[in-house]
């Protein structure tokens, strides 16, 4: 008999992911399968307020022009040619 445990959990430092699981007997048997919930970088920059608010005042500083760095081809040649 399969039974089936489903636990929500976040990666922690170095890759390592912890389950708790009281219910199950010291030395069972068990096989993991991982589902990854991908988020792409636009949801992940703004599901944080402080890096929403900065990458929203990036947007509307390249929309007024602010703040920009720009060089020339030549410049870029010159700096950056192997």
């Amino acid at each position: 008999m399969v039974t089936a445990i489903k636990q929500m959990g976040t990666v922690g430092k170095d890759g390592k992911i912890e389950i708790y699981t009281p219910e199950l007997i010291e030395g069972t048997k068990v096989e993991v399968i991982l589902l990854i919930d991908h988020q792409d970088e636009t949801e992940y920059l703004l599901s944080n307020a402080v890096n929403s608010k900065r990458l929203l005042d990036a947007i509307a500083n390249v929309e007024k022009g602010e703040g920009l760095v720009t060089i020339s081809a030549e410049e870029w040649h010159e700096k950056y040619s192997i």
